[in-house]
């Protein structure tokens, strides 16, 4: 590489444990303090290594672990080839060829050698998808996980025509097992990604890259099931060239409708029973434009369901058997409120037991408008909005009374680390292995951690799972929650620490972790916790600051609550003024 690694002001706060706030006092107070040698006025890119040089020089504490200079080698090379060299990574960790210099390829492998190639490789995957996270579309983790147990089976084959870095697959990879996992994508670093990802994970995977419109990588092939987050609002998607493509047999998208292109595709993919699960704009269930290719789908039986979430739709398309009658109603759900209510709904929909319906001889006689929203039932409008606004105004939490101190406490301190040595704390992570195949126990996901849920992943017994009891601090790599009711068993890429009650407060513990967690994770690297430093304090103390500490955790939920509520109770009440369930 042509550069030495670089870091922001962001970067040298995390490294050095401060506020940003300091690292700018540094810059103002310290005339030797190293100068910018790139980036913006705003967001000023200075040297690694001569910001480690000044930080020893006064005595400043930081810590660069491997896997960050790992990362700040990658990021020296620019953002335009990021994505290329996160794949050349990948090569090197399931044994390819590598262009990477031999600098870097010995501390990949160094990496590699100390948390696992899967994991050294998630970690590389998850900073580039955070540096560019507005260039990368990634299907939100809950929304992928609801896809694939809505549309996959157990066994056969999967497909993703449009895979990016392999997101949906490998929620399929993490949650069916006996799969074939077959994808697509335009970018070569991104389908290289995927790949290595998958093959990482020990999973059977094809991955090619190439327009999947023009140059379709998997012709002619069938899978039991295909799911899709497919780019929105594309006019150059191959309009004119494929006119007369074989795929259009429900009718030739028009030019501004590329997204039933892609429904098209799709179905063209799956094998006759199986089931197709793609993501669309809201607009698509109603644009003019599409209405014959939505009516042709309604009456050959291929689209079952329309499902709002929030920011887009979820289309469930089946294609029919030979001599299959086409069913008569279609499921149309609103569930931009509650992704729980999806699963539910489907069901009964299969069972031909749903109240949630409409039928399609009423959608094709109008303007075959599938608009949720559209076609809630009417008589439910206002009882759920003043269900909603009861849920909104309960959502409340009390922020602790802090003291305000003239000058900070000097106390003598120890960290995580020390803590462990002593017996005080146990760490304890799940298998590197773990199998989430949809069995009877409760897994609790990282996902889980963040939203203060209980476990939501399954799996099977085996041995080395870890069971989740109350009074544990779980940590994610953005996440640290105490756990209150047991109940499950420890999920992938989560940190346990088991603590001595009689000697340590959990919530005591949990703060100072989240506290060093927040601000590392606000860089690019995930930061050591047990170099995290916590006050060595009385018992009688230590739960007066658990208390504070849990204060504050019911507070970040209770606002996290109040948002989801505060949202949907908009939503109805413009819903119920409108169309004359609620008056002023």
């Amino acid at each position: 590489m042509s550069h030495d690694p670089t870091v922001n002001a962001g970067d040298i706060a995390r490294l050095a444990g401060v506020g940003r706030a300091a690292v700018s006092n540094w810059r103002r107070r310290h005339d030797d303090f190293p100068q910018p040698v790139g980036g913006t006025a705003n967001q000023p890119l200075f040297l690694l290594r001569q910001v480690e040089t000044w930080l020893l020089r006064y005595g400043k504490s930081y810590q660069v672990s491997l896997a960050d200079r790992v990362w700040q080698r990658l990021k020296a090379a620019g953002d335009l080839r990021l994505g290329e060299l996160v794949a050349e990574a990948g090569a090197l960790l399931t044994g390819g060829e590598s262009a990477l210099d031999a600098e870097l390829a010995v501390m990949i492998t160094e990496l590699a050698r100390e948390e696992g190639a899967a994991a050294a490789y998630d970690f590389l995957c998850e900073r580039y998808l955070e540096a560019h996270s507005r260039q990368l579309s990634v299907t939100r983790d809950e929304v992928a996980a609801l896809m694939v147990r809505l549309a996959v089976p157990e066994g056969g084959t999967v497909l993703d025509p449009a895979c990016g870095v392999g997101t949906l697959l490998l929620a399929t990879a993490g949650a069916v097992p006996g799969l074939r996992y077959l994808g697509q994508d335009l970018s070569v670093s991104s389908a290289r990604i995927a790949s290595a990802r998958l093959r990482l994970g020990g999973h059977e995977a094809e991955i090619v890259h190439g327009d999947s419109m023009r140059r379709d990588g998997f012709a002619g092939a069938k899978a039991d099931a295909v799911v899709c987050d497919p780019p929105f609002n594309e006019r150059a998607w191959g309009y004119e060239e494929l006119t007369g493509d074989p795929r259009w047999e429900h009718g030739l998208p028009p030019r501004g409708e590329s997204e039933l292109a892609w429904v098209q595709h799709c179905l063209t993919h799956v094998r006759p029973g199986g089931t197709v699960a793609i993501l669309m704009p809201p607009a698509a269930a109603s644009r003019k434009p599409g209405r014959r290719i939505r009516a042709n789908l309604l009456r050959a039986g291929a689209l079952r369901a329309v499902i709002a979430l929030p920011g887009s739709d979820l289309w469930l398309l089946r294609r029919p058997a030979p001599g299959e009658r086409p069913p008569s109603d279609v499921l149309i759900v609103d569930a931009t409120d509650d992704l729980s209510a999806v699963e539910p709904a489907w069901r009964a929909h299969l069972e031909d037991r749903s109240e949630q319906t409409v039928r399609i001889i009423d959608l094709l006689a109008d303007e075959v408008d599938m608009t949720p929203a559209r076609h809630r039932r009417q008589e439910d409008l206002g009882r759920a909005f003043t269900e909603a606004r009861d849920r909104f105004l309960a959502a409340s939490a009390v922020p602790p009374d802090l003291k305000v101190l003239d000058q900070p406490l000097e106390r003598p301190v120890t960290t995580v680390g020390d803590l462990i040595k002593e017996g005080l704390v146990a760490v304890l992570q799940a298998p590197p292995r773990m199998t989430a195949d949809g069995g009877e126990l409760p897994v609790l996901t990282a996902d889980d951690v963040a939203q203060g849920t209980p476990p939501s992943g399954r799996t099977t017994p085996s041995a080395g799972l870890v069971p989740v009891l109350p009074g544990d601090v779980v940590a994610s790599y953005s996440s640290v929650r105490v756990i209150g009711e047991p109940g499950g068993v420890l999920g992938p890429h989560l940190t346990l620490y088991r603590v001595d009650p009689r000697r340590l407060d959990a919530h005591f513990l949990a703060g100072f972790l989240r506290g060093a967690g927040g601000r590392a994770t606000t860089g690019s690297s995930r930061f050591d916790a047990r170099r995290t430093r916590l006050p060595r304090v009385s018992m009688e103390e230590q739960r007066e600051y658990g208390t504070a500490f849990r204060q504050l955790a019911d507070l970040e939920d209770a606002l996290r609550e109040a948002s989801a509520l505060g949202q949907s109770l908009i939503r109805l009440g413009l819903d119920g003024l409108i169309d004359g369930h609620l008056h002023p």
